[in-house]
């Protein structure tokens, strides 16, 4: 059953759709991602859902309320901003009891919740530092648990991991999930990480210039794109036109000099995405599509190779498996499976 629904949800500025006739049910206790370039939508959305906008047309309504003509402070949201937005002169502990006390909640019952909240994000040793003396991921933590300690209806990120460092932004993406599950919170992030809302989401709301491209759950929204788009922002892709051949022995497709047989795969009709990751050398063959080693960069685990070929530029990730990877200027051919072939609309 739909806990939060965003109905045409739909926010105009003059003439421009910030926001356009956006449709969305989620249920309690989901974790969803609104994933998109600056300018699509995704930030507005979320603020139209705390009440710091006011939609042009459509309706929000949360566990069967209208929230339209409901103030922000009185929707009972959590809300965790890029700038966690921490009182500099609070402790953590004060910081984190700061709505608890707005709300007219006991003192006892108010220092056990925070203690108790500060213990969930992993900060129970420091209650009494402030933000000043904290790291970034601490600064995160205390927001974080700000928010959690009012029990809200839903939480609310706004892109609240883009401050930190990789290495710290990775740790604290198991630690945000793990917390959301543990109790269970119906959450909404917004954010322009494609790895993160990979990694945290049970469904991905992909948007585009105000409208929704696709939703979909992490997996299903990588390996099967509904367009160009989708396929090119979440995550690396390679986009190739193809050609049917009807002069092969069976159903195939052509992409330059390289003759793909279909393998009981449907015919594409448009063009092609093929990721990087699925794509291998190989020694020449019919079904190879050859090309010159233009770049490769070694990146740890993996290597990220750019193949120059007669249909451009082609991305291939080598993972990292001990073998030797050829050099710069080499002649290579590059093969994948007719399965590995996800057929996408035109190019949005």
């Amino acid at each position: 059953m739909s806990y939060l629904v965003l109905n045409n949800l739909t926010k105009r500025y003059g003439s421009t759709a910030a926001v356009d006739g956006l449709n969305l049910e989620i249920k309690q206790g989901e974790f969803i991602s609104l994933l998109g370039p600056s300018g699509c939508g995704k930030t507005t959305t979320l603020q139209m859902i705390a009440g710091f906008v006011e939609p042009t047309a459509g309706s929000i309504v949360l566990n069967g309320r209208d929230l339209n003509n409901i103030p922000a402070n009185k929707r009972g949201l959590g809300i965790v901003f890029q700038n966690y937005a921490l009182f500099p002169h609070m402790t953590a502990s004060q910081n984190v009891a700061f709505g608890l006390e707005m709300q007219g909640i006991k003192k006892a019952e108010c220092a056990d919740r925070v203690a108790d909240t500060l213990k969930l994000v992993g900060l129970g040793h420091l209650t009494d530092r402030y933000p000043a003396r904290m790291s970034g991921g601490q600064q995160q933590r205390v927001a974080l648990a700000r928010a959690l300690v009012i029990k809200p209806a839903v939480l609310l990120l706004d892109e609240p991991l883009s401050n930190l460092d990789a290495k710290l932004r990775e740790e604290m993406q198991l630690e945000l999930r793990s917390i959301q599950r543990s109790i269970g919170t119906t959450t909404v992030l917004v954010t322009h990480d494609q790895s993160e809302a990979l990694a945290l989401s049970d469904r991905i709301v992909v948007m585009n210039q105000g409208r929704v491209e696709q939703i979909a759950e992490p997996y299903a929204a990588y390996e099967q794109p509904n367009s160009e788009f989708v396929g090119g922002f979440l995550g690396k892709a390679n986009i190739f036109q193809v050609l049917a051949d009807l002069s092969a022995a069976e159903p195939s497709v052509r992409i330059a000099e390289a003759l793909i047989a279909l393998d009981g795969m449907p015919m594409p009709t448009a063009s092609v995405i093929v990721r990087p990751e699925k794509i291998l050398f190989s020694a020449p063959q019919p079904s190879a599509l050859p090309g010159i080693m233009k770049t490769r960069v070694f990146q740890g685990n993996h290597w990220l190779c750019q193949v120059k070929t007669s249909v451009g530029d082609v991305l291939v990730i080598r993972q990292n498996d001990g073998e030797p990877v050829a050099h710069e200027g080499a002649i290579v051919h590059l093969r994948w499976r007719a399965q590995d072939m996800r057929p996408v609309g035109a190019a949005v």
